[in-house]
């Protein structure tokens, strides 16, 4: 069965944007955007929300047509325009760019997208993932820690009293400080 990756870059103090969406701390250079590249190219379909989606569609589906987007933008583009894309929303009506539009979170219906034949299905945005961790949806979880502290903003996870046991699955560090922490879940004990 395929699983549900919630990936995302953060700050060291855990956000993943600064005020007014801002992003300008992300240290995303040609090393650690290859590796996403590599990553996501496996991936059998990107999970967001509207905000999130539009933000990508306004920008991917032709970055790789200016110059001054060559190498692992480009190539990204390319991955981008091609991977099927599930868009959640409830007051959009359709998208393009390979999109299927959902209008809510229902657990029945995401165990049957995981069911499918593919590879695994990348979760984008907190607000999405939040209601995904809600039904327990989420496998493993992908952060990427950026060197730097910004304060305030936007965090990864919002406030609850839920308890989600993880094990670490991997890790790695780029040239450029940012390092990567990969968790799983970890089984729950059987009461046999």
């Amino acid at each position: 069965m395929r699983k549900i990756i919630y990936s995302m870059s953060i700050s060291l103090d855990g956000f993943i944007e600064g005020p007014d969406r801002d992003i300008s701390w992300h240290r995303v250079d040609d090393e650690l955007h290859r590796y996403f590249n590599e990553r996501i190219a496996t991936m059998g379909g990107f999970l967001h929300g509207r905000v999130v989606h539009e933000l990508m569609a306004d920008f991917w589906p032709t970055a790789d047509q200016d110059p001054a987007n060559a190498g692992p933008m480009a190539e990204f583009a390319v991955i981008w325009r091609n991977m099927p894309k599930y868009v959640y929303s409830r007051t959009l009506e359709r998208a393009d760019w390979n999109t299927t539009v959902v209008h809510d979170v229902v657990a029945d219906e995401v165990m049957a997208l995981k069911e499918q034949p593919g590879g695994d299905l990348a979760v984008g945005g907190a607000d999405l993932a939040a209601s995904f961790a809600e039904l327990d949806l989420i496998d493993e979880y992908w952060v990427y820690v950026h060197p730097v502290l910004i304060g305030r903003g936007k965090p990864m996870f919002p406030s609850t009293d839920a308890v989600t046991a993880l094990r670490l699955a991997g890790t790695r560090t780029f040239g450029n400080g940012v390092v990567e922490l990969r968790y799983e879940r970890a089984e729950t004990p059987s009461r046999d």
